[in-house]
C-alpha cells in the first residue's frame, strides 16, 4: 500500500490500527492514527481514508451491509413474545458514525418502555452527499411494515419524521 500517512506511522501504531480494524473499531483506529502520527497532525478525512484502505488491505468490509427486508410474521412473533402487548408501534430515527437508520419499537405505557423489534439501514450517509436520498428507503420500508404490524395488532402506528432523519422528533407517548 502506498500511503504517505501510513508510511510515517511508527510500526507499533500500524499494528495497533490493524488490530482495531480487525476488531471493526473504526473510530478507535482513526484516533490511534491521530494520536500516533506526530506533527504535522493529519486531517480527519485523511485518517478516515487510511482506515478505509486498511479495511480493504485486510480483506474487511468497511461499510455496513444493508439490513435484510422485514417480514411481517417475524415481527408479529416478536411482539407476541413481549412481556405485555404494546399500546403502539413506533418508528424512530437513530444514527451512528456510519449513518442514519430507522428503529421499529413496540411502545408500552405501564411501565413506559419500548421494546426493540427491528433496525433497518440501507446504506451509509454517503448517500446524502451523492444525492441518492431522499427518499430514504429504510423509512419507506419501516412505514409500510410498521403500519401493517400496527393494523394486525389493532394499535396505532407512529413515525413523526418519515421524510427525513430526525432523532429529536416527538415520540408517540408525548403526542397522546
Amino acid at each position: 500500500m502506498e500511503n504517505p500517512l501510513w508510511d510515517r506511522l511508527p510500526v507499533e501504531v500500524r499494528d495497533q490500527v490493524d488490530a482495531l480494524v480487525v476488531d471493526d473499531q473504526k473510530i478507535l483506529a482513526i484516533m490511534a492514527i491521530l494520536d500516533g502520527s506526530g506533527e504535522p497532525r493529519p486531517a480527519l478525512h485523511e485518517c478516515y481514508r487510511l482506515v478505509a484502505e486498511r479495511y480493504a488491505a485486510l480483506g474487511r468490509r468497511f461499510h455496513r451491509s444493508p439490513t435484510a427486508p422485514l417480514e411481517l410474521e417475524d415481527l408479529v412473533a416478536k411482539v407476541r413474545a413481549l412481556p405485555q402487548p404494546p399500546a403502539a408501534v413506533e418508528a424512530l430515527w437513530d444514527g451512528d458514525t456510519e449513518g442514519w437508520f430507522v428503529v421499529l419499537v413496540g411502545v408500552v405505557l405501564d411501565p413506559k418502555t419500548e421494546h426493540h423489534l427491528a433496525t433497518v439501514q440501507h446504506g451509509t450517509d454517503i448517500r446524502a452527499f451523492n444525492g441518492e436520498v431522499p427518499p430514504w428507503p429504510e423509512a419507506e420500508e419501516v412505514s409500510r411494515i410498521g403500519r401493517a404490524l400496527a393494523e394486525r395488532l389493532g394499535v396505532p402506528f407512529h413515525f413523526a419524521s418519515p421524510d427525513a432523519p430526525d432523532d429529536l422528533a416527538p415520540r408517540w407517548w408525548d403526542a397522546r
